[in-house]
């Protein structure tokens, strides 16, 4: 019987893991040394999930934090007025 399993990648030296959950590890009979065979299927996160768009994670409106990035920054004509 196939299982199915969603796990994350992790950078091990050169390389990139998944770790088994014990489970499954169990469930399989898995020892160290055991050939597995591994199905990968990249998945996509869903819009808003990456970053929490949309979930009200922010607390300050796009707006202010725009204008957070902006302070101190000058642009060319900010910079040439200044010279004038």
């Amino acid at each position: 019987m196939q299982e199915e399993i969603k796990a994350i990648t992790r950078k091990w030296g050169n390389s990139i893991a998944v770790v088994i959950p014990n489970e499954i590890v169990s469930k399989k009979n898995i020892k160290e040394n055991t050939e597995v065979t591994i199905s990968i299927e990249k998945t996509r996160p869903k819009a808003g999930v990456l970053w929490g768009f949309g979930k009200g994670r922010f607390k300050k409106s796009t707006q202010e934090i725009k204008d957070e990035l902006r302070a101190g920054w000058m642009s060319g004509s900010d910079r040439k007025r200044e010279e004038e």
